[in-house]
């Protein structure tokens, strides 16, 4: 069985191991939970700093030219594209990820029933992150059209004449499961339907090609996701959008517009004309005005991403990720046997995210808290899951061994039935 001393040793060994200094991290804490809130980048504080005291304080409105704060959008977009398989000017950071899916849902429906009008079904998992399924839900009781949640083994036979959208989740909130996303976008294609995709869980973790290598047919259709997870972006970071080029150029031929068609998504914003009419390409995605301090945020955590690309990129992120999983779950299994844990994470590493997640039945919210208190971060997802997140960027291997052996301990000793680690707060 693999010992401390090996892990230590597969840390020394580690090509990614420089990056962990780009980041604050307090002595003595295991973070597992990267896949939740990303660590916080050394260079955010300073940068931050920066536009608060020299680019607002002391050039203010100048600003938006001066320091390039109209680009932001658009920079850190083309900068996260690179992270998804997507093109420049493809991309772009605006709003929240609910606000994205209600846009992307809205033009993929818009797209095709403008030729197939009789297709009325959206199509999602019934396990996709909540905030998705009510913004599908809202949308289909806005137009009065049907939303139908099925397993996600039950996805390919449900591609039938009435569907219009698929709106899938690339890798699954609470088991860590990755689909399939070529051949998801095949047989969609090939039904006459449109591919919506969720990347909160994937950007920035695990390889991403929206574009399905210049197939048509294995390509997304639209993209969205958020900026605070793996992008290490800060809380509450903006999100971004993305629409295959062909989608925003019929989109103009048939003249049509996302539903949020705001100021700054005009083909002219400053010429403050009375009537909308959208920016081309992606831009017309944009709502509202941009976030400046929150968007130069989240440029730094993007950058702490893309400095793997020197030591081997998304392809060395994801063996690590894999590797680490894999130790995981092979300590779990030979050091918390007959503990009442069940994996909930594939085993098959060509399906897995880049998290561990199990479930027990009896004491798995105190059991986390029981972690937490000592200073291994992970997350509790109700009923019964407990989620613990790899980030190749910071986690080492020896966080994964000390992780397992604190859970051990915490289920051995029964410390988490104490009534401390019992009391929920708001946020789980």
């Amino acid at each position: 069985m693999t010992t401390r001393q090996d892990c230590q040793r597969q840390d020394g060994e580690d090509p990614l191991a420089p990056l962990r200094d780009l980041f604050e991290l307090p002595a003595g804490l295991i973070y597992l939970d990267g896949n939740s809130l990303g660590v916080l980048p050394k260079a955010t504080a300073s940068r931050v700093q920066q536009v608060i005291n020299a680019e607002w304080g002391r050039d203010q409105i100048r600003s938006w030219n001066s320091a390039g704060w109209i680009d932001l959008p658009a920079r850190i977009g083309n900068k996260i594209a690179r992270l998804v398989g997507a093109g420049d000017g493809e991309l772009v950071v605006a709003d929240s990820t609910s606000a994205n899916l209600f846009k992307v849902l809205s033009a993929a429906l818009d797209l095709v029933r403008a030729d197939a009008p009789g297709r009325r079904v959206i199509v999602s998992e019934r396990h996709n992150f909540p905030t998705d399924l009510y913004i599908a839900e809202s949308v289909a009781r806005e137009r009065n059209l049907e939303l139908r949640l099925v397993d996600v083994d039950e996805i390919f036979a449900q591609l039938d004449d009435d569907v219009a959208v698929l709106m899938l989740t690339h890798v699954n909130y609470r088991n860590g499961r990755m689909l399939d996303m070529a051949k998801i976008n095949r047989a969609v294609h090939a039904a006459g339907a449109l591919a919506v995709w969720d990347l909160a869980h994937s950007a920035g973790a695990v390889p991403v090609d929206l574009k399905g290598g210049g197939s048509p047919e294995e390509s997304a259709d639209f993209a969205v996701g958020c900026g605070y997870k793996y992008l290490n972006g800060g809380p509450g970071a903006p999100a971004f959008v993305w629409a295959h080029p062909r989608h925003t150029a019929r989109m103009d031929v048939l003249q049509l517009r996302q539903p949020l068609s705001g100021w700054l998504g005009h083909a002219v914003p400053f010429e403050f004309a009375p009537n909308y009419r959208p920016a081309p390409g992606i831009a017309r995605f944009i709502c509202g005005t941009p976030p400046i301090l929150s968007l130069a945020a989240l440029e730094c955590g993007v950058d702490t991403v893309l400095a793997a690309e020197a030591l081997g990129g998304i392809p060395a992120m994801r063996a690590k990720s894999l590797a680490q999983t894999e130790l995981f779950i092979a300590l779990v299994d030979a050091r918390c046997r007959d503990q009442g844990l069940e994996l909930r994470t594939p085993r098959d590493t060509r399906v897995r995210g880049s998290q561990v997640s199990y479930s027990r039945v009896d004491g798995a919210f105190a059991i986390m808290q029981a972690l937490i208190a000592r200073n291994v971060i992970g997350d509790f997802r109700a009923p019964d899951v407990l989620r613990f997140g790899v980030t190749p960027l910071y986690t080492r291997f020896t966080d994964v061994w000390d992780a397992v052996e604190n859970l051990r301990q915490v289920l051995l000793d029964g410390e988490w039935r104490e009534a401390r680690f019992n009391q929920r707060a708001l946020v789980t």
